[in-house]
């Protein structure tokens, strides 16, 4: 029997509470992915490793913000494509 997209968009969220229940240390839980999301800006600054450690953080932590933006920016579209779309 198929589901329906509504009923496995239902079906994950249940799942992805459930496990969020049952995690006490959130921090420990996304520690490795936090931590290689924020390595892959490093790399992107400073592809060859050659910046002294704190001017590639803050370079780093611009790149991150541009990206962050970029996603706002193709969210808001999205929205607003769908709102066309849906009115």
């Amino acid at each position: 029997m198929a589901l329906t997209e509504q009923q496995r968009v239902r079906r994950a969220r249940i799942a992805a509470h459930t496990s969020w229940a049952n995690t006490a240390d959130r921090q420990g839980r996304t520690a490795p992915a936090t931590s290689a999301f924020l390595a892959r800006f490093e790399k992107q600054v400073d592809p060859l490793g050659v910046l002294e450690p704190e001017v590639r953080a803050q370079m780093a932590v611009h790149a991150r913000r541009a990206y962050m933006l970029q996603l706002t920016e193709r969210s808001a579209k999205t929205r607003a494509r769908k709102a066309k779309s849906a009115g």
